[in-house]
Parts: structure tokens; sequence; C-alpha cells
């Protein structure tokens, strides 16, 4: 395990998403292509790191619903973490920020439908992806 991988200093965060999952891979790009300031990383649920984290927050690495984002000692999970991942890559993607207005019993619902039929609808992949050498200090596993 790196130093500090279980924490989210200097105003980091650590993203654990499902690495076979078509999907969390296509976020994971999008966050690598977006994030200039590099303020996400990442842990693989699959990963040693990224079972633990989910273990230590409550969740089931067995059978991930939820999102999980670490940032400043908290723990976000489902349409929250979404919503702060994309307002945190500052610029025009604050205006997610307004997803906010609608309350939660109504985006978790939404959120935890795709999250459960990902594979279905996006596909899997065998194996978790290998990180480009100029993004791999980025992961944590």
């Amino acid at each position: 395990m790196q130093g500090g991988c279980m924490s989210s200093d200097a105003g980091g965060a650590i993203i654990v998403f499902d690495g076979v999952c078509h999907l969390c891979n296509g976020w994971v790009h999008f966050l690598l292509r977006h994030d200039r300031r590099g303020v996400y990383r990442f842990a693989s649920m699959q990963s040693e790191v990224g079972c633990r984290l989910l273990r230590d927050h409550g969740l089931d690495p067995a059978d991930p619903s939820s999102f999980l984002l670490l940032r400043a000692g908290r723990a976000r999970t489902d349409s929250d973490a979404i919503i702060d991942v994309l307002t945190g890559l500052g610029g025009p993607w604050r205006l997610f920020g307004a997803l906010r207005l609608m309350p939660r019993v109504l985006r978790d619902p939404l959120y935890r439908v795709i999250a459960r039929n990902r594979y279905r609808l996006f596909g899997k992949r065998e194996f978790c992806m290998m990180p480009a050498p100029e993004v791999a200090a980025r992961f944590l596993d």
C-alpha cells in the first residue's frame, strides 16, 4: 500500500470504483481527462485498498451498489458522491450542483437502478483496467 493512500490529504479525494465495469471505467477516464488539478485518486473495489475502504465505510465489496467518494474526512455515496465529484471539477461542471435541489429520495433510487444494472446495460470486463503510465500515480492499487 502506498503511503497516505487511506486519507484524502491536501484537498485531494479518493474514488472507489468498479474496475471491471465498462461504465465505471468510462467515468474514471472522463475524470482523468477533466480533472486538470489532479484532485481525484482512484482505487478499484477489486483491490485490497478499495475493498478495505468500502468495508471501512459500511459498504459490502461483494455487492457494491454504491459509489464511494472520500474527501476532507467525509464519505459520500450514491448521487451525492456523483454531484460532489462533478462540482469538484470546477468551471462549468459546478452547474451540476443544482441537482442538489432535487431531494435524495428521488435522486438515489435512480442512481441505484443504474448501479444494480450496470453490467447488463454497459457490459463487464474480465480484468480490471491497467492505468496508463502517465496517470498510474493517481491509482492506489
